[in-house]
């Protein structure tokens, strides 16, 4: 097949650059160490203060620490293959951007709009979740919002729009705006104060253990601990997120693995630690809460330290709602770029030099979603999103592997091509666990994205012909 007919295809490829031959406006400004924090600040938040409860109650009991540990391993052979990716392919847009180059341009797009499902209602589903404890917060100190703004829009419970939700998705989208920048200073430090808690925990609630409550272990038997591993897969979802930073990296062939590794391994331990101490303090039964960890304290009369840990949670969800928000404008941002959607989500501001504008849409529609719209079982649909692209970009290292052995890679995923295999089977083995109604909700999704792909996104992309013969002409024309 010719170069032509290639760039006429559904599977024509975007060429690989290395980071430096790419017309790249954005800032190099991050280290590996603001990197392992954005990895940290979206991993730890919403799955260890809020799932962890809810895993262990109806999934898998004191097994729960199991479940973290299978959904652990599983995303570590998934990002190993993230890190041969990002430090070979370093260029925004995550799992997009690899499929762009791996598998072709339709195969990317999916990819893309999957990851804009992942991103984008995750966001939401978080907002929603930082809301709760918020107002709980609040309540404690006598304060209230009028109970029509107080959660999302139900009529038959009085309630109408939740205001706290969307007003924190537009402060955060405002510190995106600012620069990348001052986001990762303002996450690293939200991230100390809640490690700072999720540590205080570990270290006094070891003291309140009753063993009698980790018997029995297996409640739910094997199946529990596979499906709990399907429920928790949302704690993991962020270290993919730091892959989307390639472009803003000072050295991103050395500094995007060890970002990616360092920060799941760090969450790993913390996890399997939390969730054994937790399951041991309260029996499992009783820890279908909102608000688990600081139940646990509540417990064992510990209220004081229970209002500390309220706190590092609202920090702890916040940094999960910035790192999933900047993922998602940097996907925006990557996709824009290359035709198959709006040049809004490119535009790149002079001043904070961000995509502002791109920045401001996403984060308007993210704040809409979260006030209006009840999500309670959108962390499945973000599970099967995620999953799916960790699928897809481990069967990618083998492809790319193949097509293209003298890239040069600054991490090389070892054992190609069994841990790419194993990942790929992995996660597509948790998918299997989830509800139906959430295979029928991903694949609606993925037809709209076909249709909109086919509508605007293949017409307009930069790899179609007859969108370089028109951007010639216009472009001579002008002279």
């Amino acid at each position: 097949m010719n170069q032509n007919q290639n760039r006429s295809s559904l599977f024509r490829k975007k060429p690989i650059v290395n980071g430096d031959n790419e017309s790249n406006m954005l800032k190099r400004v991050l280290g590996p160490l603001d990197l392992m924090t954005l990895g940290v600040g979206a991993i730890i938040g919403t799955g260890i203060f809020v799932l962890t409860g809810v895993a262990a109650a109806k999934y898998a009991g004191p097994g729960l620490v199991l479940s973290f540990l299978l959904a652990g391993i599983i995303c570590a052979f998934a990002a190993l293959c993230y890190s041969e990716f990002a430090s070979s392919v370093p260029a925004s847009g995550s799992a997009y951007t690899y499929s762009y180059t791996a598998f072709g341009e339709v195969i990317a797009w999916i990819l893309g709009w999957d990851l804009i499902l992942e991103y984008g209602f995750a966001s939401a589903a978080v907002a929603s979740g930082w809301s709760g404890y918020f107002q709980t917060l609040l309540s404690g100190f006598g304060l209230q919002f009028p109970h029509a703004l107080t959660s999302a829009f139900s009529p038959e419970k009085g309630t109408y729009f939740d205001v706290t939700a969307a007003a924190i998705t537009l402060i955060i989208t405002f510190l995106l705006t600012r620069g990348v920048k001052e986001a990762a200073r303002a996450n690293g430090i939200m991230v100390a104060i809640k490690i700072i808690v999720v540590l205080i925990f570990i270290g006094v609630g070891v003291f309140y253990v009753q063993p009698d409550n980790w018997q029995p272990f297996l409640p739910f038997g094997i199946s529990g601990v596979t499906a709990g591993a399907a429920t928790v897969f949302f704690a993991y979802i962020g270290f993919d997120a730091v892959s989307t930073a390639a472009e803003e990296v000072k050295r991103p062939q050395r500094d995007l693995p060890i970002g990616i590794i360092a920060s799941l391994a760090i969450c790993t331990v913390l996890y399997i630690v939390v969730s054994l101490i937790l399951t041991g303090i309260v029996p499992y039964h009783m820890l279908n809460v909102s608000d688990p960890v600081a139940f646990a304290f509540e417990f064992v009369q510990l209220k004081g330290l229970s209002w500390i840990v309220s706190l590092g949670a609202i920090t702890g969800i916040t940094t999960v709602l910035l790192v999933m928000m900047y993922g998602q404008t940097r996907l925006l941002y990557s996709m824009s770029r290359d035709g198959l959607l709006s040049p809004v989500f490119s535009k790149v501001s002079g001043k904070s030099q961000t995509p502002a504008t791109g920045t401001w849409v996403a984060g308007i529609i993210v704040a809409l979603f979260s006030g209006f719209i009840s999500l309670g079982h959108l962390a499945e649909l973000t599970n099967i999103g995620t999953l799916f692209a960790f699928a897809v970009v481990s069967l990618g290292i083998i492809v790319l592997r193949k097509n293209n052995p003298e890239l040069k890679r600054g991490f090389r995923v070892p054992f190609v091509p069994l841990i790419p295999i194993l990942s790929a089977v992995g996660c597509m083995y948790l998918m299997t666990r989830l509800a139906a109604l959430t295979w029928i909700t991903f694949f609606g999704w993925l037809i709209i994205g076909l249709i909109i792909y086919f509508a605007y996104g293949r017409h307009h992309s930069h790899l179609n012909p007859a969108r370089r013969i028109s951007d010639t002409f216009k472009t001579t024309k002008g002279k």
